[in-house]
């Protein structure tokens, strides 16, 4: 499977997928649809499934205007989170397939929004599987708690992703990677892949370049949010709330 950037807005990140024998792809949160397309047409790529991470405007947004310029493309969205558009309603463990080669697992990672739906995406065995985070997890980072907890937070990060295979890419719904690795060196100012990493992202954002994709191992490394569980994170989470 190909996996390309599509950067959109000032900040937001959609995704081209697509299987490379029957050409079939997939779109992540197309909030500008034009970009998208001339994406897939640069790529000869015939789109027919959009996998809506949540329902907020700068990711569901261009839903209904890419049904209206690719005619029977489906549309994938939480089952309870309203997503706009939305023609298939998905569960936690729903699988969906494309092309030849391409199964599409969904996890429901709420907080974010209730409903919100992370897309864990293999292709043949040797291929390195990829993640679709939205708002839940992004580079050294998470998503604002708008509908849920912090244990239900803990729980998409932790387990739900935390559980995938260490190899798997992460790509992410927003351009965030320098301001989340910042706050990251003020948690573990000790942590070398942090500070490895901010620099890093300071030259890719210099140059234009996407942060991601990071992999599960990567934020296991250098995201906070994901190694509450060490003594040292919970210390510093201490000595910030005094």
């Amino acid at each position: 499977m190909k996996i390309y950037h599509v950067p959109s807005l000032q900040d937001n990140n959609s995704f081209l997928i697509f299987d490379e024998c029957t050409k079939e792809g997939a779109v992540v949160d197309p909030i500008e649809p034009e970009k998208v397309l001339e994406a897939a047409d640069s790529h000869g790529v015939n789109l027919k499934l959009v996998l809506t991470t949540h329902h907020h405007g700068e990711h569901a947004g261009g839903n209904e205007k890419i049904k209206n310029l690719v005619p029977g493309i489906r549309v994938y969205g939480g089952s309870i989170d309203n997503v706009k558009g939305c023609t298939d309603k998905v569960e936690n463990g729903d699988r969906v397939s494309l092309g030849a080669d391409i199964s599409i697992l969904c996890l429901h990672t709420p907080c974010h929004t209730k409903g919100h739906i992370s897309y864990y995406v293999t292709g043949k065995e040797e291929e390195q599987p990829a993640v679709f985070t939205g708002d839940t997890l992004f580079i050294a980072g998470c998503g604002k708690f708008f509908k849920g907890t912090a244990e239900e937070m803990y729980e998409s990060l932790c387990v739900t992703l935390g559980s995938l295979p260490r190899q798997t890419r992460v790509y992410c719904g927003h351009e965030y990677a320098v301001k989340n690795l910042q706050f990251a060196t003020t948690i573990e100012p000790d942590n070398l892949k942090i500070q490895q990493k901010l620099t890093w992202a300071k030259n890719q954002n210099q140059a234009g370049q996407p942060t991601t994709p990071s992999t599960i191992e990567e934020e296991m490394e250098t995201n906070p949010f994901m190694r509450v569980h060490l003594p040292q994170i919970q210390g510093a989470s201490l000595q910030l709330k005094l």
